[in-house]
């Protein structure tokens, strides 16, 4: 299942996301999301569980849970839409 985690703390890192997940199973992936420019953190990530019962544990353990000061959001992600093709113009 992938997990969306949202309002974190700028300063937080990937390898403190995994220490928090990895205590409600495995963790497929993980990745705090960033600016390209500046590489700072946006303030959310997601994280990929293989077991979704780990998953739902994760979920309802940590959202609205405090994470360096800030309740964090924790929720399944949604499904990316699709964007239509869109043929450019010269």
């Amino acid at each position: 299942m992938n997990i969306y985690v949202g309002q974190l703390p700028y300063n937080v890192t990937e390898e403190e996301l995994r220490e928090i997940f990895t205590e409600f199973g495995e963790i497929a992936s993980l990745s705090l999301i960033k600016d390209k420019f500046s590489q700072q953190s946006k303030g959310f990530g997601f994280i990929d569980m293989p077991n979704n019962s780990d998953a739902d544990k994760a979920i309802k353990a940590l959202n609205k849970s405090m994470l360096k000061g800030r309740e964090i959001k924790v929720n399944q992600a949604e499904q990316r839409k699709k964007k239509p093709f869109r043929r450019r113009s010269y």
